[in-house]
């Protein structure tokens, strides 16, 4: 347990891998001891560039909600429930721990009341950490939270995305003209220059809209968007596919919306929209983007007072951890690559 909770500070890479590796559950009980995403040791974020290779992060915000609130607790309990995840992927046999360096950085210190403030905070730390070479996945929050990490992941030029989402969430204006809620960040973000819509996927969209310009703006941008009932009749494998053409091999970001689970399996969440994934085909969706070259991800919208059995949050948990898989490997990919470079 000791090695798990000190600050260490290893020379190679074999010893931070060894330094950061989570509280096993036949050491402490998985319902003991200091709650942190994946049991993973907890690091500052000052003090992570150049000692861990993924950080993982809370954004426990929820002030762009229009509608039902509660997603500022979701980082909280999704912490707890990921004490259920151990360390390898029985789907993929992918450990992320044997690849990667990773740590709970804490949570972003957000103002609740205000949101253009926050987006500054969120930018700043996700910039700090990104340009120390950590890669972050982040716990929300409402889904406003992707916007400033897209602006802060994408100095190097537009990035592209693959969104699990029932919402397109490229909404124009709420409320007399509000541009910035968790209907809007990826309106935002095209806008910005920061996402380029022709390497952006969007898959599960469905239910209501306010207006028919949420979808057709997205299409004009040029965003593939593979709504539900087009999953539905061509399937999964066929979904997989056809993000894996649009998105490529260039640098991507990959967001997850919990909304995009069915309610049955996934209740607490703020905008619900019904027939959506079953929590199986979520799992199967995602472990099909391996190999991709992600540079960031994370999972929104977990809103715990909206579910008191907690399931929701452990399907987050779930995810964040087949996310956490997908980064450490893509990761360690680019590491491999460069250093045949060097070599070259």
């Amino acid at each position: 347990m000791a090695q798990n909770l000190k600050k260490t500070n290893p020379v190679t890479r074999e010893q931070r891998l060894e330094a950061y590796q989570p509280l096993s559950g036949m050491v402490l009980p998985r319902f003991a001891g200091i709650s942190t995403f994946m049991r993973l040791p907890h690091l500052s974020p000052t003090q992570a560039p150049g000692e861990i290779d993924i950080a993982i992060l809370g954004i426990p915000f929820d002030g762009a909600t229009t509608n039902r609130p509660g997603a500022r607790l979701g980082p909280r309990q999704v912490r707890e429930a990921s004490s259920l995840m151990r360390q390898v992927n029985y789907g993929t046999l992918v450990g992320p721990y044997d690849l990667c360096a990773c740590a709970d950085v804490g949570d972003v210190p957000i103002n609740p009341i205000d949101v253009v403030d926050t987006i500054r905070r969120i930018e700043a730390e996700i910039s700090y950490l990104h340009q120390g070479g950590v890669t972050p996945l982040s716990i929300g929050g409402d889904h406003i939270i992707s916007y400033p990490i897209l602006r802060a992941l994408a100095s190097k030029g537009p990035l592209g995305m693959i969104h699990i989402d029932a919402h397109s969430d490229t909404g124009d204006t709420f409320f007399g003209g509000q541009k910035l809620t968790h209907g809007t960040p990826f309106r935002r973000a095209i806008e910005d220059g920061v996402l380029d819509p022709k390497r952006t996927v969007q898959i599960g969209i469905r239910g209501t809209m306010y207006s028919a310009d949420e979808r057709q703006w997205a299409l004009d941008q040029g965003i593939r968007i593979i709504d539900m009932e087009e999953v539905v009749e061509k399937g999964i494998p066929y979904a997989i596919t056809e993000a894996r053409r649009v998105v490529g091999m260039e640098p991507a970001y990959f967001t997850f919306d919990i909304d995009s689970i069915d309610p049955a399996f996934a209740p607490g969440t703020g905008t619900p929209e019904i027939g959506g994934f079953t929590s199986r085909e979520a799992l199967q969706l995602v472990r099909g983007f391996r190999h991709l070259n992600l540079i960031g991800a994370d999972m929104v919208e977990v809103s715990p007072p909206l579910d008191q059995s907690g399931n929701t949050a452990l399907v987050g948990a779930s995810i964040a951890f087949e996310l956490l898989c997908l980064l450490a490997e893509a990761r360690s990919e680019r590491i491999g690559k460069d250093a045949q470079l060097s070599v070259v």
